[in-house]
């Protein structure tokens, strides 16, 4: 039988087959051994192959093929995780604040959505907490890019009406943004365990332990998954990032060197536009961080 992984912990998967019947699994054997070097074999959205045997229990003989994945790297793990498998949509869920705005963090979620094709867009929940200067400069910019920027409150319910995403959506933040309170109002009846802001860090508490994948009312699906601190960049050669900052790229084609690396070139368009006004200064400090970050992974 073929199914749809909703959830897994401890090894343990809730499956729903195709009849609508849910089955709790757990892998057979070895049979995911091809996907050594994941943090996670199996991962909200898949889809599986599984039985059940004569005593009633469900076992997972295949993952199929993923037509789209959205995963990190695990830099404890030291191994690629996978946040959501077979996702039409990422929406990268920050707070207007409690806690702080993060467009550095949202920028890097985009960059790895990017890299795995994946279309994302940005929910700023909070909004009844107001909406700051900062937050309108990077809407503009990231509209400009390509990215749409939802403004909404879970709590009073403005905007909420624009997030009846169709597909398979995952919601992908820090913790203590709202990605399950969003979901709570969205979908009547899921009642997802959410938490405070911890005043003294103004950081999420961790309540969502695991990913889960939700069945919405209008047809579409929701993958909740766990609140992070940081992401890592991984699989880009540094002189490609630039390509991820398509705003600051297009003030490069008239660089006096070619490659540039847009740090410390004579003639550099980049750093001509940036003493300009033409580029978000804080979007280009974001750029050279990760570049640098890219850099020190180079073995030579």
């Amino acid at each position: 039988m073929t199914a749809f992984v909703y959830s897994g912990i401890n090894n343990i998967y809730r499956v729903r087959d195709e009849d609508g019947n849910f089955h709790e699994c757990r892998i057979k054997g070895k049979v995911l051994g091809s996907h050594t070097d994941e943090y996670n074999p199996l991962a909200p959205g898949d889809r599986v192959d599984f039985f059940i045997t004569d005593e009633g229990k469900g076992l997972i003989t295949r993952r199929l093929e993923r037509r789209s994945q959205f995963r990190r790297w695990n830099k404890k793990g030291e191994a690629w995780q996978t946040a959501a498998a077979n996702i039409d949509l990422l929406a990268i869920v920050m707070a207007a604040r409690e806690p702080a705005f993060r467009p550095r963090f949202a920028e890097r979620v985009m960059i790895t959505a990017s890299q795995h094709n994946i279309p994302a867009v940005v929910i700023v929940n909070k909004q009844d907490l107001g909406i700051s200067e900062t937050i309108e400069q990077y809407r503009g910019t990231w509209q400009a890019i390509g990215i749409q920027t939802y403004y909404c409150s879970a709590e009073t319910g403005e905007g909420m009406e624009q997030l009846q995403f169709p597909g398979c959506t995952a919601l992908f933040g820090p913790s203590g943004v709202g990605k399950s309170t969003l979901i709570n109002y969205l979908v009547p009846g899921t009642e997802l365990a959410t938490a405070a802001i911890s005043r003294k860090f103004s950081r999420g508490r961790h309540v969502t332990n695991f990913g889960r994948l939700i069945d919405t009312p209008w047809g579409a699906w929701f993958i909740d998954t766990p609140g992070i601190r940081e992401i890592h960049i991984r699989d880009i050669e540094p002189e490609q990032l630039i390509h991820c900052f398509p705003d600051i790229e297009e003030h490069g084609e008239g660089c006096g060197f070619q490659p540039c690396s847009h740090r410390h070139e004579p003639r550099c368009g980049v750093i001509d536009a940036l003493n300009k006004g033409k580029i978000n200064p804080e979007r280009y400090k974001n750029y050279l961080l990760i570049r640098e970050e890219l850099e020190k992974l180079r073995p030579y």
